[in-house]
């Protein structure tokens, strides 16, 4: 597998007490040096110091649990931010949602801020006609050589995916889970077909989670990632949040990761598109979200089954309006 040393020392510092995105965003560009890295975290840890022998030895542990763990078939490498393949974010996020190390498996290149990506994203349960015209969409954006990213999840996640590949396109899956352990369960079978197709499966995380709450936390995460590394993000169809009271269908699940993607890509600063046609989704609860978004956003792009080959080349056309720029490292292990 592909590690950097760069990368070993960002896995370390994340060890420490107190240290989380924000101190890794603000702190470090990822190529400092040890003792530099030692004397930053002595400003902040809690409870004692630390030091360059403590920190050598820990990174040596921690490269050893990488390599035991990794080094096979379940992931090809690791990138951490500084590294010349890291893929920079769109949009304007702040130093406490940016990520800065990831796993992944496939080809990262497709993360890169030159290649075109576009999220599209959904419900867990589509009906009627919603696959027929979210395949069409997908289609398109394929046709015009966007890369389609999306959760991996059942449902709308799961036919972006499928159609992409159909398309003879490429995917990215972001997940919410360690590589080794690929969620849900029931689309590994998609997920190896991703890279065997020369997509990408990518997480930030190395091991399984502990507890329903921290997998809550890893899905909001994972939607965070959808959002920031697409040019555009796509909704399908979705309830919205308060669906269950306005329909009174009480007892189902009905809110979606859909919504708290669509809520980051608002935040960073990333353009936004619905699906929806007025004259056959109006009455529709799987579209409530995408109802609420158009009232919330006068100037959203609304893709529907008359002018998607059209709109999709103009979200294609778009030249990407905000660029970060970050310092790069080689990868010292090869």
């Amino acid at each position: 597998m592909k590690y950097s040393d760069n990368a070993l020392n960002i896995l370390t510092a994340k060890f420490y007490k107190g240290i989380g995105n924000a101190w890794i965003s603000k702190n470090l560009k990822g190529y400092e040096s040890i003792e530099t890295i030692v004397s930053y975290l002595n400003k902040t840890i809690k409870g004692g110091t630390t030091s360059v022998d403590e920190f050598v030895s820990l990174k040596n542990k921690f490269e050893k649990i990488l390599v035991d763990k990794f080094d096979n078939e379940l992931c090809d490498g690791v990138v951490a931010l500084g590294d010349k393949d890291f893929p920079q974010h769109r949009g304007n996020v702040k130093e406490s949602e940016r990520p800065n190390f990831l796993y992944y498996k496939g080809n990262i290149d497709l993360l890169s801020i030159y290649n075109k990506n576009i999220t599209v994203i959904g419900l867990l349960n589509p009906k009627g006609n919603i696959e027929e015209r979210e395949r069409n969409i997908v289609k398109q954006f394929v046709k015009n050589d966007a890369t389609i990213v999306s959760g991996l999840a059942f449902g709308c996640d799961s036919i972006s995916h499928q159609q992409a590949l159909d398309s003879n396109g490429k995917t990215v899956a972001i997940l919410p889970s360690p590589l080794s352990s690929i969620m849900p369960a029931k689309n590994k079978g998609l997920a190896f077909q991703i890279v065997e197709e020369g997509g990408l499966l990518v997480t930030e995380y190395g091991n399984d989670f502990k507890n329903q709450m921290e997998l809550s936390s890893r899905y909001k995460e994972r939607d965070r990632l959808q959002a920031l590394f697409c040019d555009t993000i796509v909704l399908t169809a979705s309830y919205a949040q308060n669906s269950a009271e306005r329909w009174k269908m009480f007892g189902q699940k009905l809110d979606s990761g859909a919504r708290l993607a669509m809520g980051y890509a608002k935040d960073y600063g990333i353009p936004r598109a619905v699906m929806y046609d007025e004259h056959i989704d109006n009455n529709n609860p799987m579209f409530d979200l995408n109802r609420d978004i158009i009232k919330e956003q006068k100037d959203i792009t609304i893709l529907t089954k008359e002018n998607y080959i059209e709109t999709v080349e103009k979200i294609m056309n778009k030249k990407l309006t905000v660029k970060t720029t970050i310092p790069i490292q080689k990868n010292f292990f090869d």
